[in-house]
């Protein structure tokens, strides 16, 4: 009887071992001094930093979405990494924890290992921008769960804060100043509807270039989410930053809301906002409201923040000091609406 083996299954350890060997040089340029332990373990080491008289732990985990059919169909796989830490990164940083170190999962169909390496690759230059260690990860081959070039990624990221500094937004009040941090572009949410418009909907083709864009559509498509730790980290330790958030699936109506206490409104003015063409060409494309790209997308801002009024120059001139713009999108009033847009 012929003996039927694992990788007659359809997983390949051997391929597993390559994928491991290939990273090992991308995952280590990662590790802080924090870091305790090497690869291979069954868990990642990290020792808690000094300087934190009430330390707390916060965490976050998320994916990218199906902008992972835009990096597949491209294939081009070096810069999904980034989103994936940026999704996870960007929502700590909202409590203002400095990011510790991160975890990934990826889910394939076939362990390609010169495509494993090319996104941890990816989730490497994420942690370098956020200065958390990668301190570990899974690689999961499943086959009949996905095809040979089908794949998910999803990570974990840890920061620290001290207790009496962690932002929750309850100190927000009338007269409080809402800013801004520009996004990069799409970043890493609503890539159903993205697709639904351009490829369904409309007949475009990834290769496309688009005179608006300055680029093909799958170079725009494929542009990496924003990071905002470098431009926004320095502010929040420096400043009495009074909320945040990360403006992701949901877009403005479902994020700004999570930071505002109730019996408050944040009024924001879509005229202050720089509009970017890949928004205003899917809304044509679509024939949407602006209310269902704000309520679908960042529309061009990645990160808000409120702050008092006297705080305002402070914080905009420590983020400039982060090579990043700030915007004034409006103020807080009363209300119940928890964010209200105006023309």
């Amino acid at each position: 009887m012929k003996k039927i083996t694992y990788k007659d299954a359809g997983v390949n350890i051997e391929a597993g071992y390559e994928s491991v060997e290939r990273i090992k040089k991308h995952v280590k340029k990662t590790f802080s001094k924090n870091v305790i332990s090497d690869l291979g373990g069954f868990g990642g080491l990290f020792a808690l930093p000094s300087g934190y008289n009430n330390p707390v732990l916060v965490s976050g985990t998320d994916g990218v979405g199906t902008k992972l059919v835009i990096s597949q169909k491209m294939d081009k796989h070096n810069t999904i990494g980034i989103d994936c830490v940026a999704m996870c990164v960007n929502d700590i940083i909202c409590q203002g924890a400095k990011p510790l170190f991160f975890l990934d999962y990826i889910a394939c169909g076939k362990n390609n290992p010169e495509r494993i390496e090319q996104i941890v690759a990816g989730v490497a230059e994420g942690c370098l921008q956020s200065e958390a260690s990668l301190i570990g990860g899974e690689t999961a081959e499943m086959p009949d769960m996905y095809t040979e070039d089908e794949y998910d990624i999803a990570g974990f990221a840890v920061g620290i804060a001290d207790r009496e500094k962690i932002i929750t937004g309850k100190n927000i009040k009338e007269g409080d100043v809402v800013l801004g941090i520009p996004s990069s572009g799409i970043h890493s949410n609503g890539f159903s509807l993205v697709r639904k418009l351009f490829f369904n909907h409309s007949q475009f083709s990834l290769d496309q270039y688009i005179q608006e864009f300055g680029a093909t559509l799958g170079e725009t498509l494929l542009t990496p989410t924003k990071i905002y730790y470098h431009s926004a980290f320095k502010a929040i330790t420096e400043n009495n930053i009074k909320g945040i958030s990360h403006i992701t699936g949901g877009g403005f109506y479902e994020n700004i809301p999570r930071m505002i206490p109730q019996g408050l409104t944040a009024n924001i003015y879509k005229n202050r906002i720089p509009k970017l063409p890949v928004f205003e060409m899917m809304q044509k494309l679509g024939n949407l409201e602006d209310d269902d790209m704000y309520n679908t997308f960042n529309m061009g801002i990645g990160f808000v923040m409120v702050v008092s009024p006297e705080d305002v120059d402070t914080v905009v001139s420590s983020i400039k000091q982060g090579k990043e713009e700030t915007i004034i999108l409006g103020e807080i009033a009363n209300g119940d609406q928890g964010v209200a847009l105006w023309p």
